[in-house]
């Protein structure tokens, strides 16, 4: 896999040996250097923690994320009811070291209404171990339902309404960055910004992972998918 940073990444010859073994006419050398990479790029592992209070859509999510819908075989459990009280590895099905809930690259804390002191708690505990955390508002098409049939404000003015009063109450958190966003329309919304801004701060043999099992939610994720 390439890494998307650097247009020269794509070069075999920018992997480690395979530059001195073309020098030397080592053909068959440098193709396994090139088999080496791949494999070890192939077996690079993403785990992604979700966490967030009941009923908060975080199975929907995990589901939508991987890109399965979730009544298909392997899909989190969701209902009406708490379905996912305790920690859950739920493997992507194209890629089994997309895990999640072992060793965590970073946090997605989940709310569907205003995030409560819990969620703050928990994001001070991630800041304070040094990884990142992300704040998921999620079924927001329900709120833009909701509030259009009770006043004439745009969605644009909901959704800004929505952002400012998630990020004002992250009393504590340094620089909170909110998402909002639906798992069943995730081309609306800020899945794409979310997926940009992973894409931006993962280390690149870790990004490259998350980009092969990224959902194809926009014309710039499958074009990027195809350059690897």
């Amino acid at each position: 896999l390439n890494s998307m940073e650097d247009p020269d990444d794509s070069c075999p010859e920018q992997i480690p040996g395979v530059k001195e073994a073309l020098k030397n006419n080592d053909t068959a050398g440098a193709a396994k250097r090139i088999k080496e990479y791949l494999e070890k790029q192939t077996n690079v592992s993403l785990n992604i923690a979700i966490t967030g209070e009941s009923g908060a859509g975080k199975s929907t999510f995990i589901n939508a994320f991987r890109g399965i819908k979730n009544r298909d075989e392997g899909a989190a459990p969701t209902g009406v009811t708490e379905t996912t009280s305790e920690v859950t590895p739920y493997p992507h099905p194209d890629n089994p070291n997309l895990v999640g809930f072992d060793k965590y690259d970073f946090f997605l804390i989940i709310s569907d209404t205003r995030f409560r002191e819990n969620d703050v708690k928990l994001a001070q505990k991630i800041q304070k171990m040094k990884k990142n955390f992300y704040f998921v508002r999620s079924k927001i098409d329900n709120d833009i339902r909701a509030e259009e049939s009770v006043s004439d404000s745009s969605k644009e003015k909901t959704l800004t309404k929505i952002r400012d009063d998630c990020v004002q109450r992250e009393l504590g958190i340094e620089s909170p960055r909110v998402f909002l966003m639906s798992s069943f329309q995730l081309h609306k919304y800020d899945f794409s910004l979310l997926q940009e801004t992973l894409e931006r701060e993962l280390p690149k043999d870790k990004r490259d992972t998350l980009l092969y099992v990224m959902p194809n939610v926009n014309p710039d994720v499958i074009s990027k998918k195809k350059r690897l």
